[in-house]
């Protein structure tokens, strides 16, 4: 049995949280909801970190929470679990660094709610989903009424909220819930590069892009428009747009900092 149900790690500007509860195939019970939002607390302190990175231990990413949390008690066994991961959603939300999520093996429930929060997501081939909420009489949590309309549509979203079918990698790749589905024995190299990739872009400037796309569905266009005049205006006094833009005039790639 592990006695760290989630590893946190730091490697240059790439913050790394790996559910290591393996024998549950990581499913989400109180002790990792606790750990999850003290990790997340820690990453919103460190400005250093430019990339979030979310993985699974063993045979999964997340299969969903703990039902052993919500059996002797429903009622409190939800409020337990929920209160942390919420707020550790409030504040990944907050973030500038970009979330990615790692997914191999099975994303179901609550794992697959914080896929969806998440703003990449790379997918084994072989992964199964299933938001599998609705099969044990239940509404679903962790944002997935959030995140699902908005990326798929509400016809979509319905469709997989309401029959709790199991869908395939390929599947979530056609209806734009993973951003690239690679071969198994690829996904850590990918999955790593692909946070270098992000950790070395202008962290600000994704922070207030990040915001103003999540946030577009509840504006009217003049509001929307306010939003990104302001956005704008903050990457302006950075030093990372002033990069972009004395690369672009010198024909070189740029070299952002994050500030």
């Amino acid at each position: 049995m592990t006695t760290t149900p989630l590893i946190h790690t730091r490697q240059g500007a790439i913050a790394t949280l790996r559910f290591d509860r393996p024998e549950a195939m990581n499913a989400l019970d109180v002790p990792t909801a606790i750990a999850l939002l003290g990790a997340v607390r820690a990453i919103a302190q460190d400005s250093g970190v430019r990339a979030v990175l979310l993985q699974g231990s063993g045979r999964a990413f997340v299969a969903g929470g703990d039902l052993a949390t919500l059996r002797a008690d429903p009622v409190q066994g939800a409020k337990d679990l929920l209160e942390p991961l919420n707020e550790a959603l409030v504040l990944l939300e907050a973030l500038d660094a970009p979330v990615i999520a790692q997914v191999h093996g099975a994303a179901a429930g609550a794992g697959l709610s914080l896929m969806l929060m998440c703003d990449f997501v790379l997918a084994a081939e072989g992964t199964k989903f299933n938001l599998a909420y609705i099969n044990l009489g239940t509404s679903c949590d962790v944002g997935a009424s959030w995140a699902l309309p908005r990326l798929v549509g509400l016809r979509h979203a319905l469709e997989i909220a309401l029959l709790g079918e199991t869908f395939t990698a390929a599947d979530a790749l056609r209806l734009g819930l993973v951003n690239r589905v690679l071969p198994a024995a690829e996904l850590d190299a990918a999955a790593q590069a692909f946070a270098a990739r992000i950790a070395a872009g202008p962290t600000v400037a994704y922070g207030r892009m990040r915001r103003l796309m999540r946030g577009s569905a509840g504006r009217s266009l003049p509001e929307q428009l306010a939003a990104e005049a302001q956005a704008f205006g903050a990457c302006a006094r950075t030093a990372d747009m002033r990069e972009g833009i004395e690369a672009f005039f010198a024909k070189r790639p740029p070299q952002f900092r994050g500030q």
